[in-house]
Formats: structure tokens, sequence, C-alpha cells
């Protein structure tokens, strides 16, 4: 496990400030600690400072994983974020689209989503802007990168 280059840690936080904007320095810096990424295996991880150092004693080929993956790193270094950094984005997110229940599904299963399928939608959304994908009851279901 070691920190991210300075070239991985541009392409990462340009693909997180699609969704976030400019509330990237709050996920570095929150009011429960410190907060660090790290990568391992192509994977990037984000984890407090507090477990890092514990984590210090394990060798890097017997660590699987630390903290919350974030995404990875493709073959062609692209940032590719997972599905589990939704929790971190969500509260964030500068444009946010709200899906009704019975598009829910269809979308959920990989489908477009209609235009009588959406609920809300943020001001200002711009045409291929990153979204962040609730539910109607605000439940964050995925984040989109190409949204028209």
């Amino acid at each position: 496990m070691r920190p991210l280059t300075e070239e991985e840690t541009r392409v990462m936080f340009e693909k997180i400030a699609k969704y976030i904007g400019e509330n990237l320095q709050l996920l570095v810096d929150r009011p429960d600690g410190t907060y660090c990424f790290r990568l391992h295996n192509d994977r990037v991880y984000y984890v407090s400072e507090k477990i890092l150092r514990l984590a210090a004693n394990i060798s890097g080929d017997k660590l699987v994983s630390l903290g919350t993956c974030f995404g990875k790193f493709t073959k062609t270094h692209k940032f590719r974020l997972h599905i589990t950094a939704l929790d971190y984005l969500a509260p964030y997110a500068k444009y946010k689209v709200w899906i009704k229940p019975g598009a829910e599904q269809s979308f959920l299963y990989g489908n477009h989503v209609l235009k009588s399928g959406l609920g809300r939608i943020t001001e200002n959304t711009s045409q291929y802007q990153g979204v962040v994908v609730y539910s109607m009851a605000d439940i964050p279901l995925t984040s989109v990168c190409a949204f028209e």
C-alpha cells in the first residue's frame, strides 16, 4: 500500500470533481479525523490515518484491502469509480437526479431512463454532467457520468 503519485492523484481528483466539485476538500479534511487515499493492487482506498498507522504492521502481500475502495486504475491509467464510493460522494454531489419508483427497477437492471421516469432534477444541470442518481426516497442508487 503506497501513496498516490502526482499523476494518479490528478486523474482521480478530476474524476471525483465531476461529481462533487469544490467539495473535494471535505473528503480529506473531515471533522472526525483526517482521511487519505492509498493505492494497493491498482485500487484506490479511502482510509483514515489512524487505521492506516495500525495497518502499517501488515505486509503488503498479506493485505487484502483497507478502508473503502473508491475505484481502480485501468491498464490505460484511467480511473473508474466503484459503487462503494457512492456513500461518500452522495452527500456532497452538486447535481442530483431522482427517479420515479416505476423506472427505478428498470434503471438498476441497466436500461436507460425515459423523461417520464424522472422525478426531480437539480437546477442548472448541464448535458454530460456527472450526477448522482437517487430514488424518490432519497436513497442514492448510483453515479452516472454521461447524463443527457
